[in-house]
């Protein structure tokens, strides 16, 4: 029991966002000034289970024919911050601008297709046999949905 234990405590948990520290140390070397601590999160998009085709009375194949597909994940935390030197004038101003945009969580969905038959179902009045008809084809719109925002600072 303690062997399964450890083994469930070990097994990595599935991550929304991976942090990332962006290097900017050559900036610094290169040009000799201080350069801003930029940190973000890079989203690790998961993929959902598509929507099932649905089938209508008088069609002949399902609507939609390829089927949405949602995505979600989670736009990572990013915070930029910069020293702004002498803010009025005097040394002891010296302070920090900040540019922070909390995490939020966006939700997209692929476009499907729909198409529809050249051929009606059976016609009773002619004799069994199915009508032509003028076949559908058509895209659902994309969809991304999210909220996200930003905040300003300065210290």
């Amino acid at each position: 029991m303690t062997c399964m234990a450890a083994v469930g405590a070990a097994s990595p948990a599935v991550a929304d966002a991976v942090p990332v520290d962006v290097p900017l140390d050559a900036v610094e070397t290169t040009l000799g000034v201080a350069a801003p601590r930029v940190a973000t999160a890079v989203p690790m998009p998961v993929v959902g289970a598509p929507e099932a085709p649905r089938h209508h009375t008088g069609d002949l194949l399902p609507t939609p024919l390829l089927p949405v597909v949602p995505i979600a994940t989670e736009l990572g935390a990013t915070r930029i911050a910069s020293a702004v030197p002498n803010l009025a004038g005097a040394p002891e101003t010296d302070g920090e601008g900040s540019v922070e945009s909390p995490a939020s969580t966006l939700l997209a969905r692929s476009p499907g297709a729909i198409v529809g038959a050249p051929l009606s179902m059976p016609d009773g009045g002619n004799f069994g046999l199915p009508n032509v008809v003028t076949p559908k084809l058509g895209l659902t719109a994309p969809e991304l949905i999210g909220a996200p925002s930003a905040l300003l600072g300065l210290r």
